[in-house]
């Protein structure tokens, strides 16, 4: 049970709740001892600003290189038309999570919303989208900052595995370290990627010609992109349909703000901390997110040329201050990637962790530490499936492919792992809220149910657009024995395993469960 104490929020097994012992539709309930749950205890930290971070540090290394990538299908207009579409649909997920995250204030986030709402298989299905993308989105990440260090220091493309071991090292001991330490990281690195795109919007400011390099893009006789040397091009280049197309990489300016309720049970108070902090968080970006789109696209390489560019606010920065500073420039760029790879380390072993503790997982991968308190052997767990992956594709592709597959196919898996997630999140809030109302909402969404029915209809959209690009589908495909592998795990041995977690039992009391005084 969940009790209040001292201002504090602590979770207590009920060990007398005739529930241990329930059995329904195959799943089963296993008895542990307190012991179980002593070796498996967070800290509470966090409060509204530190939760803000989390969320705008595991996105942000979008707004520096990823989304510009859609400009190439429809041009500045239709990028721009496909991240107001986004943003919507980000905004009715974002509100529809503080509210559940309020009301459910555990670790699990989209798992225990699901679980709640849909019973076991429907939460373990949806913690495994979640988990394809917490493990793979790091080792994309890891590969970016791999990229940027070798140019900086001018190692040969075979020493990129070097790079990938070490910052897997520096940033999952960083996490394991402390609660504490790990939530201060997550601010100063958040707050100088922030710092450097204010730096960039006050550089271009003076210099931008926004109808001279962010519309120099036209249509070929043969239906392709070119460029036109003295801009004035169309806003829709490709029409409506290329908007639609640019949306899967419009995901990349908010992809991962959903991670903040898995700090729900290191929160000082995540019954009102929580929504402030995704609510501030999703304003931040949005102010970002557009603010990027439009300056980075106004300066020289313009919109063409940023279409086709993995180093867009480098090049940004290169066109107002010349090639001349471009190590240090590209140092700055580094900064953003490491806050994201950092903040999604930290929620890879939070969701780890939750699906562990509960039996879904290995019961061994959520033991945490004995003095820390940190969930390190869930973090040190997911990073080796992340670096294995990696190096597998490195080394049976070889350099170049390798480099394209990380950056591509894998990419492609974390966005489609996510849209499925918001897709049984935004189901598990209507059924919450049509089920369930006798829940205790601290927090109301002020969209309600049409913003998470926009949500299911936005992914949905997006989805499509992600099967229709050849590159997606490989993607696709790895997702699907991602999906094959933990569903034959679940249903031949995680099922009758189960343990009344947190999420477990406020699953099984059908949202009776409360915080009680002692």
């Amino acid at each position: 049970m969940l009790f209040h104490c001292g201002g504090r929020y602590e979770w207590r097994p009920a060990m007398s709740d005739s529930s241990l012992s329930k059995s329904s539709s195959g799943i089963s309930y296993t008895t542990v001892d307190t012991a179980y749950f002593e070796q498996r205890k967070l800290k509470r930290h966090a409060r509204v600003w530190s939760l803000w971070a989390l969320g705008v540090g595991a996105v942000i290394s979008g707004h520096f290189s990823g989304w510009n990538l859609g400009i190439a299908s429809g041009g500045w207009g239709g990028m721009f038309i496909a991240a107001v579409i986004i943003a919507v649909m980000y905004l009715g997920l974002t509100f529809s999570i503080a509210e559940m995250s309020a009301a459910l204030p555990h670790t699990g986030a989209a798992y225990s919303f699901a679980r709640t709402t849909m019973g076991p298989w429907g939460g373990f299905v949806t913690g495994l989208c979640e988990n394809v993308e917490y493990v793979i989105t790091p080792a994309v990440v890891v590969s970016f900052i791999g990229a940027y260090m070798g140019s900086i220091f001018g190692t040969p493309t075979s020493f990129q595995p070097v790079y990938w071991i070490f910052g897997y090292i520096i940033f999952v001991g960083l996490n394991v370290v402390g609660v504490e330490l790990s939530f201060r990281v997550t601010l100063v690195v958040t707050l100088a990627a922030l710092a450097c795109l204010v730096a960039f919007w006050v550089s271009a400011l003076p210099v931008m010609d926004f109808s001279r390099w962010a519309l120099n893009m036209g249509v070929g006789p043969d239906g392709t992109a070119v460029e036109l040397p003295n801009g004035g091009g169309p806003f829709l280049p490709f029409g409506i349909g290329g908007a639609l197309a640019a949306m899967p990489f419009a995901v990349w300016l908010f992809l991962a703000i959903e991670q903040l309720p898995l700090a729900a049970e290191e929160s000082v108070d995540p019954k009102t901390d929580m929504p402030r902090g995704i609510i501030a968080g999703m304003a931040t970006l949005i102010v970002s997110a557009f603010m990027i789109l439009w300056l980075n696209s106004s300066v020289a390489k313009g919109a063409f040329g940023l279409s086709t560019s993995t180093e867009p606010l480098l090049d940004g920065f290169k066109a107002i201050y010349g090639t001349g500073i471009a190590q240090l420039l590209a140092l700055v760029a580094v900064i953003g990637l490491i806050a994201s790879f950092h903040t999604i380390i930290y929620a890879q072993g939070r969701q780890i962790y939750s699906l562990s503790r509960a039996g879904y997982f290995p019961r061994g991968l959520s033991v945490t530490h004995g003095s820390r308190k940190t969930p390190h052997v869930a973090m040190a767990a997911g990073a080796v499936v992340g670096l294995a992956i990696m190096l597998v594709i490195w080394f049976s592709l070889g350099a170049d492919a390798g480099s394209a597959a990380i950056g591509g196919t894998l990419l492609n898996m974390a966005v489609f792992g996510a849209m499925l997630s918001y897709v049984m999140q935004a189901i598990s809030f209507i059924r919450m809220r049509k089920n369930m109302p006798h829940v205790e909402r601290p927090y109301t969404s002020p969209f309600g149910i049409p913003g998470a029915v926009a949500t299911i209809l936005i992914a949905l959209v997006t989805i499509y657009f992600q099967l229709s690009d050849p590159t997606y589908r490989a993607g696709v495909i790895g997702v699907a024995i991602w999906f094959a592998i933990g569903i034959a795990y679940f249903a031949l041995h995680g099922r009758h395993k189960l343990v009344l977690s947190p999420e477990e039992e406020f699953a099984l009391s059908g949202g009776t469960s409360e915080y009680k005084s002692y």
